[in-house]
C-alpha cells in the first residue's frame, strides 16, 4: 500500500469521500437509463411507434437489469468492487452513446436491454461498498444521503434529454450522457479504494483499506450457499417483495409521466421531462436524508426502526399515486407527484439499509442483486402493463390503479416488522 493510499483510507472523513464519489456515478446511472422516456414522443414519430413498443423500451431494460442482477451479485462478493463498478460504468455509458445509431425499433430494443446488462452490477457493489464504510449508526444517512443522487440524474435525464431532443434530436441526448459518463470513469480510478469487507461491522478507529490485489470475504460462501442463507430471512424475503411493488409504481410514474404530462397537458418535450421529474425527485431528495436519519434513531431503539419508516412512505405515498392519474388538474398533480416523491424518499433511503441488517458482509453483494432482480423483473413489467391497459382505457386511469401496489407493499413490510425482524436481525448480529 502506497503512503497516499494510507493516508486516504486512514482519513475519517474519506467513508463521506466515498458516498459522494459513488453519488456522481450514480447519477449517471439514472441520467442514462430515464433519457430515453423523455424523447418518447420524437421515437413515437420518427419510428411510429405505438404504446405497447414504447413500454418494450422501457421494460426491456428491466428485465435484463433484474436476470443479471444475481450473477452480479456473486461476482460483486468474489472480487473488488471497486473495479467492478467503474469499469460498469464505462460499460454503460458507452452502450448509451451506442445508442444514438439506432434505426428502428429493434435496434433500440437492443441498446435498451444491453443497457440494463451493463448498469446492472452498480447496486450490488455501491451498496456493499458503502456498508463496509458505514456501520449500524450512518449506514442510512449514508445511503440516504447517496440515494440523492438517484432524484438528481433522474430530472437531468428527462429535462436536459427533452431539451437537446428538441433542438438537436434524440439521438444527441445518449452521446451527450455517454461521454460524459465515460471521462467520470476515468477521474475516479485514481480515488475510489476498496475496503476491507466486514470492517464496519467492527470497531476499528477508521476503516481499513485492502493492501491486496483482490479484497474477498474471509468465509467464501457457495451460491448455494449464498442464496440458502438469503432464504432463511423471512425479512430479506418481505424486503424483497416490498421493493417489488414499490418498484413497480416508481418505474410506472417515471417512464409514463412524461407523455402522460406531454399528450395530457400539452407541455413540450422539455417542459414534460423537466415536470414529470423535477417534483418528484427534489422531494424525494429532501426526504432521503430525513428518512436515512429517523431510520438510524428509530434502528438505535428497535431493529424495525428502518422498516418502520420504510412502511410509513408507502402507505402515505399511495394516494399520491392514486391523485397523479386521477386528477384533471395540473397543479393538483404536480401536487400529487410532490407528496408521492417525498414519502418515495422516505421508504427508497432504506433499501438496502434494511436489507444489511439481516444480511451478513459476505453475502451482501448476492443479496443486493437478488433485490434486484426481483424488483426489477416483476417491477420492469410495469411499462409494458400500463401500456396495454393504457391502450384499452386511458394511461391516467391505469397510472391512479398502481396506488393498490403500494398498498400491498405496506402490508408486506408492516407482516415483518410484525414477525420476522427482531429474530432475523438478533441472528444476524450474534453470527457476525
Amino acid at each position: 500500500m502506497t503512503s497516499k493510499q494510507n493516508t486516504v483510507g486512514a482519513s475519517p472523513n474519506y467513508k463521506w469521500w466515498v458516498v459522494g464519489m459513488l453519488w456522481c456515478i450514480s447519477f449517471f446511472n439514472y441520467a442514462d437509463r430515464q433519457a430515453i422516456f423523455s424523447v418518447f414522443p420524437l421515437l413515437e414519430k420518427e419510428m411510429g411507434l405505438d404504446p405497447i413498443q414504447l413500454g418494450l423500451l422501457g421494460s426491456s431494460f428491466a428485465w435484463v437489469y433484474g436476470l443479471s442482477a444475481p450473477l452480479a451479485g456473486m461476482i460483486v462478493d468474489r472480487v473488488k468492487r471497486t473495479k467492478a463498478i467503474l469499469y460498469g460504468l464505462h460499460a454503460w455509458s458507452i452502450i448509451c452513446m451506442a445508442t444514438a445509431l439506432s434505426r428502428n425499433f429493434v435496434h433500440l430494443l437492443f441498446f435498451r436491454a444491453a443497457e440494463g446488462l451493463g448498469e446492472t452490477f452498480y447496486f450490488p457493489a455501491s451498496m456493499s461498498l458503502i456498508s463496509d464504510y458505514h456501520g449500524k449508526k450512518t449506514r442510512s444517512r449514508a445511503m440516504g444521503m447517496h440515494q440523492t443522487s438517484v432524484y438528481v440524474g433522474t430530472i437531468a435525464g428527462g429535462f436536459f434529454a427533452g431539451l437537446i431532443g428538441q433542438f438537436y434530436g434524440w439521438r444527441w441526448s445518449f452521446i451527450v450522457f455517454g461521454g460524459l459518463g465515460v471521462l467520470l470513469g476515468f477521474v475516479l480510478h485514481k480515488f475510489l479504494r476498496e475496503p476491507v469487507r466486514g470492517a464496519a461491522e467492527e470497531k476499528p478507529a477508521a476503516v481499513a483499506v485492502s493492501s491486496v490485489p483482490e479484497t474477498v470475504p474471509e468465509k467464501k460462501l457457495s451460491a448455494g450457499q449464498t442464496f440458502a442463507l438469503i432464504l432463511r430471512k423471512p425479512t430479506a424475503i418481505s424486503l424483497m417483495l416490498a421493493f417489488l411493488c414499490a418498484n413497480f409504481v416508481a418505474v410506472v410514474l417515471l417512464s409514463w409521466m412524461p407523455k402522460f404530462l406531454h399528450d395530457k397537458f400539452e407541455l413540450n418535450l422539455a417542459m414534460a421531462g423537466l415536470a414529470a421529474t423535477v417534483f418528484a425527485q427534489v422531494a424525494s431528495m429532501t426526504a432521503a436524508p430525513v428518512g436515512g436519519w429517523l431510520a438510524d434513531k428509530l434502528r438505535a431503539k428497535s431493529a424495525a426502526g428502518r422498516l418502520m419508516v420504510q412502511a410509513s412512505g408507502v402507505l402515505l405515498g399511495a394516494p399520491m399515486v392514486a391523485l397523479c392519474g386521477l386528477t384533471g388538474d395540473i397543479f393538483w398533480l404536480l401536487v400529487a407527484l410532490t407528496g408521492w416523491g417525498f414519502f418515495k424518499g422516505l421508504y427508497d433511503a432504506n433499501i438496502f439499509a434494511s436489507l444489511y441488517d439481516v444480511i451478513p458482509p459476505n453475502a451482501r453483494g448476492s443479496a443486493a442483486g437478488l433485490m434486484n432482480t426481483v424488483g426489477w423483473l416483476g417491477g420492469g413489467t410495469a411499462p409494458l402493463l400500463i401500456g396495454v391497459v393504457a391502450q384499452r382505457s386511458s394511461l391516467g386511469f391505469a397510472i391512479a390503479i398502481t396506488s393498490a401496489v403500494y398498498v400491498m407493499a405496506g402490508l408486506i413490510l408492516l407482516t415483518a416488522i410484525i414477525f420476522f425482524v427482531k429474530r432475523d436481525a438478533l441472528e444476524m448480529e450474534t453470527t457476525a
